[in-house]
């Protein structure tokens, strides 16, 4: 099932129907430990909409689709993302930092974005003044429960200064945490089973209306699980009304960096299309 935030309601798409409730506790909804149960009990009491009428109904606008919940995120988990660091750090002295933590046990993560910071789909997203090479990461993003339980997914954009990261690997928070700096979206795939490994994430970068540039990659090519990475996350840390967690990317533009009016589109087989606009901060 498909759970979208409207700007004054729910909807809740099945296979074969969809069903529009009201204005839902976010942060209540992501506590939830099991959330797909849940939400197929309350939906019952929803009013029944025709999938013409909930399309209706998505195209005048939807929010992400979260409360307060965290995002974190794991970095260097695609061997193309490794490849690409090591470049673009190499006068710094930071390649073999990229090349390590590809083979070590424990992950990179880090902290990525409040709420505040999470732009919703259609919504501008923001790459910096200071910044000469920005990119977006198109982004499996995990929806994780109190207990660390992964209760479903979306499409995350997890944008990235690679000029500021590349200068230093030390810079890595201001060149990933600003505002602006992240949108999940369009919807929460709610399921108790993985995704399939053969799912693809594409991204498309329109100039002018034009496209600019498209990439594609398979989840097979992820090197660590989904579960994996969770596990890592709740080693030492607690989120009462849950988070969420970027995956990291295999899609990694080069020679290329965004500019104002770009449109960034992000999809993931199963989930759906996050859009957004850039702007600069």
């Amino acid at each position: 099932m498909k759970i979208y935030k409207l700007p004054s309601g729910t909807l809740l798409q099945t296979e074969n129907q969809a069903f529009f409730g009201p204005t839902l506790d976010w942060d209540a909804l992501l506590a939830k430990e099991n959330l797909k149960d849940h939400l197929s009990s309350e939906s019952k009491s929803w009013k029944s909409f025709s999938q013409e009428e909930a399309d209706d109904i998505l195209s005048k606008g939807i929010l992400s689709p979260m409360g307060n919940q965290e995002i974190w995120a794991a970095g260097v988990t695609y061997y193309r993302s490794r490849t690409a660091r090591m470049e673009e750090s190499q006068d710094a002295g930071g390649a073999d930092f990229y090349d390590k933590v590809y083979n070590a046990d424990r992950p990179e993560l880090f902290f990525k974005a409040t709420a505040s910071r999470v732009s919703a789909p259609g919504a501008p997203v923001n790459i910096r003044k200071d910044s000469t090479w920005d990119v977006p990461e198109p982004e499996l993003t995990l929806v994780i429960s109190p207990s660390g339980k992964i209760q479903g997914y979306t499409c995350g954009n997890d944008m990235s200064s690679r000029s500021i990261e590349g200068e230093n690997p030390l810079y890595l928070p201001q060149a990933k945490v600003y505002a602006g700096c992240a949108a999940i979206g369009p919807c929460l795939l709610i399921t108790d089973k993985a995704i399939e490994e053969t799912a693809t994430i594409k991204l498309e970068i329109y100039r002018d209306d034009v496209l600019a540039f498209s990439g594609e990659t398979a989840l097979t090519q992820l090197k660590r699980k989904p579960q994996e990475l969770a596990g890592w996350l709740f080693r030492a840390d607690t989120f009462p009304i849950g988070c969420f967690m970027m995956t990291g990317t295999g899609i990694v533009p080069d020679d290329f960096t965004l500019a104002e009016g770009d449109k960034v589109r992000i999809s993931i087989d199963e989930i759906g299309a996050l859009e957004n606009v850039v702007e600069k901060i």
